[in-house]
């Protein structure tokens, strides 16, 4: 076995080295179709990665690869839903928010939306809050799980609902529609396969994720039902 290779008994993993705001900015733009969050967002972000660099040495949040993926397979590909976010003043559910993303990066480039973190473990809830203050975002975090009911504390009229650590099935997404705003989607990260669809929920736009050829972010949209 090669010294030094991946996967080695007893190998440390890779950790997440500090980086001043400029660094960070040219390696999230270096990433091949990553959009530009703007200078506000960009600072937000990198308030953010701070904190990640500070607690990941306490707690595992993004796993073991995120030293070489935080870049291309987290930020990027939260960034890539984007031009799927409703418009200005509107409300964004995060289920499974995890570290952040992609709520938490949606939020820092559009604190104009309302957005609600939805977190079921204390540790990452933790973090969530000193990530907030760090960014000076006002996105509120919810202590829920999601399956098999939607979490009673989730308000209505949702624009839209993001899901990327967060598989739900055919059940879940049925009882997540009544909180869906008439225009309302829910917007997914997956492989090839999409989700099993309830009545209610129709495929819309289906988009690359950057650097991924096996991956894509899909998009769902509520119809009326009869």
């Amino acid at each position: 076995m090669k010294q030094g290779s991946r996967g080695t008994a007893g190998s440390a993993a890779p950790r997440l080295a500090s980086l001043d705001p400029e660094t960070f900015r040219k390696r999230l733009l270096a990433v091949r179709g990553v959009p530009d969050p703007g200078p506000a967002g960009l600072a937000a972000l990198h308030a953010h990665y701070s904190e990640l660099v500070r607690w990941s040495a306490r707690i595992d949040l993004v796993g073991p690869a995120a030293a070489e993926e935080i870049f291309e397979r987290h930020y990027a590909e939260s960034l890539a839903a984007l031009p799927l976010l409703p418009a200005e003043g509107g409300r964004l559910v995060d289920l499974g928010s995890g570290a952040g993303f992609p709520g938490f990066v949606l939020a820092a480039v559009r604190p104009d939306l309302d957005v609600i973190l939805v977190e079921p473990r204390q540790k990452r809830r933790a973090f969530l809050a000193a990530a907030a203050r760090s960014a000076a975002l006002s996105c509120r975090i919810l202590d829920a799980r999601v399956s098999p009911n939607a979490p009673p504390e989730l308000p209505g009229g949702i624009d839209m609902v993001t899901l990327r650590a967060l598989r739900l099935d055919r059940l879940a997404l049925e009882r997540l529609l009544p909180l869906l705003a008439p225009n309302g989607r829910i917007v997914a990260w997956s492989g090839r396969d999409g989700l099993d669809l309830p009545p209610g929920l129709v495929p819309g736009r289906t988009l690359p994720l950057p650097e991924s050829e096996h991956r894509a972010l899909r998009e769902y949209l509520r119809t009326e039902t009869k």
